[in-house]
This record gives structure tokens, C-alpha cells and sequence, in this order.
């Protein structure tokens, strides 16, 4: 299924808007990027052959593995893959759904989740 870039960024916005407001002082610092398709260092990075199995990544050093003496950093990014998503959906409320999903995943690294601790609260 295939939505419009402007209805799939507005997805992407209401999924933000979801996250409690305790967290949100955490992520303001962090950018929300929509891309198509992963790229091939996105892939490198992550081990992933399949360019269509990753719905989103996150780009950063978790909070949890940050120090006052730790050097200057890029600022965290976060994207998410528009058409894997697509791909991987056949109804509008699938679409919503793996948004919601992916987004907290992605999310969750930041706070120094890993895979293992993300399916436990199941977002894998």
C-alpha cells in the first residue's frame, strides 16, 4: 500500500505527538528524518541484507552511554523508511501501526534499548 509523502510525514508527527510528555524534554535535540529506502551504509551498519527489512534506525549515542567527558558528537537522527514501511503493509491502520512501532523503536535506542529489551515491550 502507498500513501503520499505529506500523509506519511503527518503518521509520523501523531506518533511523535503519543509519546508521554516525561519523555519528550530527551528527544527535542533529535531529528526525524523520512527517507524512501534505507542506504547501503545504513545497511552496512546494521548487518541487514535485505534493504526491505528495515523499517528505521537510529543514529546516535544512546543517553545511556553518554558522559560529561565524552568528545563532541553529530546530533541523533532517526530515520524512517517510507516505502519498507509501505511494502510491509496492506491497510491504512497496518501503516499506522508499524509507524507507532518503529518510531518507539527507534526511540527506544536513544534511551540505550537494545533489540532484546525492545521485543520484551514489544516493539520489534
Amino acid at each position: 500500500m502507498r500513501i503520499s509523502e505529506e500523509h506519511f510525514a503527518k503518521l509520523v508527527e501523531k506518533a511523535l505527538q503519543e509519546i508521554p510528555p516525561g519523555f519528550r524534554p530527551y528527544l527535542e535535540d533529535i531529528a526525524i528524518d523520512i527517507e524512501p529506502m534505507p542506504s547501503k551504509r545504513d545497511l552496512e551498519e546494521t548487518g541487514i541484507e535485505d534493504p526491505g527489512e528495515l523499517m528505521g534506525m537510529y543514529h546516535g549515542t544512546p543517553l545511556t552511554e553518554r558522559s560529561v567527558e565524552s568528545d563532541l558528537r553529530l546530533p541523533d537522527r532517526i530515520s524512517i523508511y517510507q516505502r519498507n514501511i509501505e511494502a510491509a503493509c496492506e491497510t491504512a491502520d497496518e501503516i499506522i501501526e508499524e509507524i507507532h512501532t518503529t518510531v518507539l523503536h527507534e526511540i527506544g535506542h536513544h534511551f540505550g534499548l537494545d533489540e532484546d529489551d525492545l521485543f520484551e515491550v514489544g516493539f520489534d
